[in-house]
């Protein structure tokens, strides 16, 4: 902890004036080419100069991804800011005083031997070099990077919220995802821009020293009487060292930044990627050994350059052979017979196994609608629809994936439940489905269809007859909310079978925060098994579970006297009577039902072996069932022709076995008992089932 602390403390004395000091930096730079400089303080800054171009080119080599150094482009605009600069001080003291420093000298006399032809030409191949191979490779190369990352957003960002929706990401680690994709958006645009800097430095480079050579000329001839030769001889050459001294940092920089764009694919440091990409096999090495020698015997070439640079590529060549050898022996002699064969691992199959609990697939013209930087908000919507079903029905929707599959059509989507589809659409993307719900004889010019969730005559419009389609009647909306109602008419439907039981203990973990004691007595009776099954069975009936509390609690005290799921699911329904009538109630605060006559009920009794405890076996001849599963159909008509929900209310004793009956065929029939209805509900029948 200790050294923790020391290292935090360093860092901010480090970086604590760093803002202030980057200030004052930029403000200097900008005096230089205002304020004369003493030629001492120049000498200074221009190796300086030359020192931080170094230093940027070596730390390019150390970086295995270009945001490591994600201020590169503003290190490149304050290195040319700050080399102008200097120009610009230079000039001035040259053609003001015809000295600009030992530096300046020292290139113009040392480095090109004090002829100023010579530097120029050297300073002229120096410009060619970083303006015509290395700044206009390097410009391209950021250019296609910034495409191709720009390009590639989409994609990245599909991927990530794939990820976060199958729960193999959390939200912190997506957001640093999503900023991580869109750092380097940033970093390769603003290297596009940046490697116009070197571009144009080069540039400016070649027009200042033109400038100071006429300058030159011109001050020593007119204003101090020099010969032609004399003053070309001066200017000429402090010009040439001036520009040489300028031209070898930029030079540095250009190479850095050549380099920086080029590192896509580098998994360590710049020197240890050369290497193995170099001697990553040996014949290259072999065989330019060999041609060397060969040169080196043929008359009139120099037997000892090529002789030697041979000896030693041969030598290396060599080591290369027997240490490849040598670690290819190793495996041999400790792996026994059995191990060399590829070996397929439990661990290794498992991953294969693994099912989602829910899966969408989409086909790719459907990618806009669930990816949010083309405007996509299905992933909203799904966040929506599972906080939605937890609160009505009190079930956590396990995460659900979503992928594109090309063996779809590309309007095509498909919702599996574990790995098994249950249903399947049609969207069209720019396109509003009116839904008919109203009864609207008339038809509209658009595509007609089915809306997916509740099978209702539809058409695809386009957005332009969306008013009209609006005043007839239909009721439109867009394809992002035909998948989102699918989808949520879906999780309805499957409830059950996504309730694992993982997710039960989650629940029972939950109530346990609060209610320990609930929990504690419960556990002593039914088994994690049982009291899923029970949940199942309430979830497949839509009764919500989010009262856990009074759903446990019926559960410990009949659990006592039964561990029939179907018996502990009776007493369960019994015990939420008032959420089971609150639901069905309507706007004038009654229920309004079909009830069963005594007859079938009687009749139903009869044919029953067992009993609810014990679990029951049903023996009717089936054209009695057939012919009782038609009359309950027709007053469920009679119900929806009136607006009303299905409600079929029936004695306690057969209700479990009704909706067994009936469930099949009519699974929109709500199957209620008289002790699942609160005291004091009105209730309003419209009929009985003779």
């Amino acid at each position: 902890m200790s050294t923790t602390r020391e290292r935090a403390s360093k860092k901010s004395g480090i970086f604590r004036f760093a803002d202030v000091s980057m200030a004052i930096l930029v403000v200097l730079i900008v005096g230089m080419m205002i304020i004369p400089l003493p030629t001492r303080l120049l000498d200074v800054l221009l190796s300086l100069n030359i020192t931080f171009a170094i230093i940027t080119l070596l730390s390019t080599f150390y970086v295995k991804e270009a945001l490591e150094i994600a201020a590169f482009p503003t290190i490149l605009l304050l290195a040319t800011l700050y080399r102008l600069a200097l120009n610009v001080s230079t000039t001035r003291l040259i053609l003001l005083r015809g000295y600009a420093g030992e530096v300046v000298m020292a290139f113009g006399n040392f480095v090109v031997g004090g002829n100023y032809v010579v530097g120029a030409v050297v300073f002229l191949i120096l410009v060619v070099i970083q303006f015509i191979v290395i700044t206009k490779g390097a410009e391209r190369v950021a250019e296609v990077a910034a495409r191709f990352t720009l390009d590639a957003m989409p994609g990245k960002q599909m991927a990530i919220d794939a990820d976060l929706n199958s729960g193999l990401i959390d939200e912190s680690e997506a957001r640093q995802r999503r900023a991580r994709i869109q750092r380097e958006a940033d970093f390769y645009g603003a290297m596009d821009g940046a490697s116009k800097f070197v571009k144009g430095d080069a540039i400016a480079g070649l027009i200042i020293t033109v400038i100071n050579i006429i300058g030159g000329l011109a001050i020593g001839v007119l204003q101090r009487g020099l010969t032609a030769a004399q003053a070309l001889q001066i200017y000429a050459l402090l010009t040439v060292g001036d520009g040489l001294v300028a031209q070898i940092p930029a030079l540095v920089f250009s190479t850095a930044t050549g380099v920086i764009v080029t590192r896509a694919a580098g998994e360590t440091s710049l020197g240890i990627d050369l290497i193995n990409s170099l001697t990553s096999s040996h014949k290259p090495l072999l065989v330019a050994s060999g041609m060397l020698f060969l040169l080196a015997i043929v008359p009139g070439l120099p037997f000892f350059s090529f002789a030697t640079i041979g000896g030693m590529l041969g030598f290396l060549g060599y080591r290369m052979t027997k240490e490849r050898a040598r670690v290819a022996e190793i495996p041999k002699e400790e792996e026994s017979p059995g191990s060399r064969a590829p070996q397929v691992t439990p661990e290794s199959v498992l991953p294969l196994m693994a099912v989602e609990p829910m899966e969408l697939e989409i086909g790719y013209a459907l990618i806009p609608l669930v990816d949010p930087s083309q405007g996509g908000d299905m992933l909203e919507r799904i966040s929506t629809i599972r906080r939605q079903l937890a609160l009505d029905l009190g079930i956590i929707v396990p995460p659900i994936r979503i992928r594109d599959n090309i063996q779809l059509k590309p309007t095509e989507y498909v919702i599996k439940i574990r790995g098994v589809e249950v249903s399947r659409g049609e969207l069209i993307p720019d396109h509003y489905l009116a839904i008919n719900t109203s009864g609207v004889e008339e038809t509209l010019v658009g595509i007609p269809t089915t809306e997916p969730a509740f099978g209702l005559k539809a058409f695809w419009i386009s957005p332009e007859i969306r008013e009209k389609a609006e005043e007839m009647g239909f009721t439109v909306v867009d394809a992002s909310s035909v998948l989102a109602t699918h989808l949520s008419e879906t999780i309805k439907k499957y409830g059950a079978d996504l309730l694992s039981r993982q997710e039960v203990q989650k629940l029972i973990d939950a109530v346990s925060e609060n209610y320990p004691a609930v929990v504690e007595e419960l556990m002593s009776v039914l088994s994690l098994g049982e009291i899923q099954k029970v949940l199942q069975n309430l979830l497949r009936e839509s009764v919500p579970i989010r009262d856990l509390v009074t759903i446990f609690e019926a559960l410990a005290d009949d659990g006592r006297i039964s561990r029939s799921v179907d018996f502990l699911t009776e007493r369960v329904r019994e015990a939420l009577s008032r959420h089971i009538t609150h639901r069905f109630k309507g706007e004038d605060g009654q229920i309004t039902v079909i009830t069963l006559s005594p007859t079938w009920e009687q009749k139903i009794r009869e044919s029953l072996k067992g009993d609810l405890l014990q679990g029951w076996q049903l023996q009717m001849d089936p054209k009695v069932l057939n012919f009782f599963v038609s009359q309950v159909s027709k007053a469920v008509e009679r119900m929806a022709m009136e607006g009303k929900l299905p409600v079929l209310l029936v004695h306690p004793d057969v209700r479990f076995i009704v909706r067994k009956i009936v469930e099949s065929k009519l699974p929109n029939v709500h199957v209620l008992s008289y002790s699942e209805i609160e005291p004091g509900t009105k209730v309003r029948s419209l009929g009985m089932v003779e």
